[in-house]
């Protein structure tokens, strides 16, 4: 691996001009040689690049041009370009005068900017200067009129989708995994009457709303399984209302959770889960397995209708599942439906939270790594889009990585999705915490 000569805060210099990018080096002369030939073949057709030579007497000087090198021997225009020198960690910079003759293609030469400045003159370690074609600059503040290179590195410039700090602090180990599982298992919810918090999963078809509790699932059986059917279609997989526990293991003790899955959301009318039943799972009317009728809602006179629903049986925590690769594809209709449901469970008092799934799909830093999920420029971008379309609080939204391709679990996939479970058993007990008030007030007044 090839060490940079710039320091970051040299790099971080340049970059700030140039907008949220960062510099992987192509070439350096002391690897590759000081010539025309070694430049051209690591440097052509890469994009954008930052150009940098070094000389003995410490200075530090080069270009800029978004335009890819080439050997066509031509000018070619950029309007962009310009060329620089770093005194220390600031970056004094000379634009392009006459932006038609920016950069010239020349093979048996480094970088050249116009007929300026020329990084590797002729297959050699030395700078060509001469300022005022095309670029206007002082010599001596550029390179201190020495002319002789110690180095010459080329940097391609690439977009940067990370930051250097996590926008959310997460503990990326296995005894987080472990603490994160203890806590959902012996977690009982602070209202008596109450075993298990229910949590109702809404969302577009093909969100996943199934695979979220499959993956769920899996981690607590300690492998990759599918109970709950899911998988790609343009209408939902889910017709009936089902009410999933998870179990601590093959043969354990079901967990204080129980995750409500319902059909997918559709933009037309008449298709997918219907606003009123949504009203009536949210009080408990709705049994297990109830199948549902998009053209006809489940009505109080109907013979499984569940007509004096305990608390046990209303729903404690509603949850949005929302896919990061759709969200700035959004039908209209679909936010004006989310909208009107948020509004329904908002008048109801319910605590809302909103799962982003598919966040590697959405971001390929993630795919790499889903420990970089809380670096992804990208993922941030997604929680905030969300959060403006939905109207949610930027702490309700909750990335995730459910299990679809994978055979193994992934404890980095574990800790997100537990994480997402705890944060829906706070949330409900929100909803408790208000009922306890209200009884407490109701009581005083008798």
């Amino acid at each position: 691996m090839m060490n940079s000569l710039l320091s970051p805060k040299q790099q971080k210099a340049i970059c700030s001009q140039l907008g949220r990018v960062k510099l992987q080096l192509l070439y350096k002369a002391s690897v590759h040689g000081f010539t025309g030939a070694a430049f051209h073949q690591r440097c052509d057709n890469q994009g954008p690049t930052v150009s940098v030579g070094f000389n003995a007497t410490g200075h530090v000087f080069g270009g800029y041009t978004r335009q890819g090198f080439s050997q066509s021997g031509q000018y070619v225009c950029d309007d962009q370009a310009f060329v620089f020198t770093l005194q220390g960690e600031k970056l004094l910079q000379y634009p392009v005068t006459t932006s038609a003759y920016a950069v010239k293609m020349v093979g048996n030469c480094g970088p050249c900017f116009g007929e300026a400045l020329v990084l590797i003159y002729g297959n050699k370690a030395v700078v060509f200067s001469a300022p005022g074609n095309y670029y206007t600059f002082n010599a001596a503040e550029m390179h201190g009129n020495d002319l002789n290179m110690t180095e010459c590195e080329v940097y391609q410039v690439q977009e940067n989708t990370e930051v250097d700090k996590e926008w959310r602090t997460v503990i990326w180990e296995s005894q987080k995994r472990a603490e994160l599982m203890d806590s959902i298992q012996v977690y009982k919810p602070i209202i008596n009457s109450v075993s298990q918090v229910r949590v109702l999963l809404i969302g577009p078809v093909g969100a996943g709303k199934s695979s979220f509790f499959n993956s769920v699932n899996s981690v607590f059986r300690g492998h990759v399984t599918s109970q709950a059917i899911a998988g790609c279609s343009s209408t939902s997989l889910t017709t009936q209302f089902r009410t999933y526990s998870i179990k601590a293991g093959r043969e354990g003790k079901p967990l204080p959770i129980l995750l409500c899955d319902t059909m997918g959301l559709e933009e037309s009318t008449g298709a997918g889960l219907d606003i009123d039943d949504i009203s009536s799972i949210l009080k408990g009317h709705v049994p297990d397995r109830y199948q549902f009728n998009p053209s006809a809602p489940l009505h109080s006179e109907a013979h499984n209708y569940q007509t004096s629903p305990g608390l046990k049986e209303k729903i404690h925590c509603v949850t949005y599942v929302i896919d990061a690769c759709k969200i700035s594809i959004m039908p209209k209709t679909l936010e004006e439906k989310l909208k009107a449901i948020r509004r329904k469970v908002n008048l109801m008092g319910i605590p809302q939270l909103v799962l982003l799934t598919k966040v590697d799909e959405a971001c390929p830093l993630v795919k790499e790594d889903v420990k970089k999920v809380y670096k992804s420029i990208y993922i941030k971008e997604m929680v905030q889009e969300v959060s403006e379309r939905l109207g949610v609080p930027l702490s309700c939204v909750v990335p995730v990585k459910n299990y679809s391709e994978e055979l193994e679990l992934n404890p980095d996939c574990d800790i997100l999705l537990l994480s997402a479970v705890t944060q829906m058993l706070r949330f409900a007990d929100n909803c408790f915490d208000e009922l306890s008030d209200h009884l407490c007030k109701s009581e005083t007044k008798k």
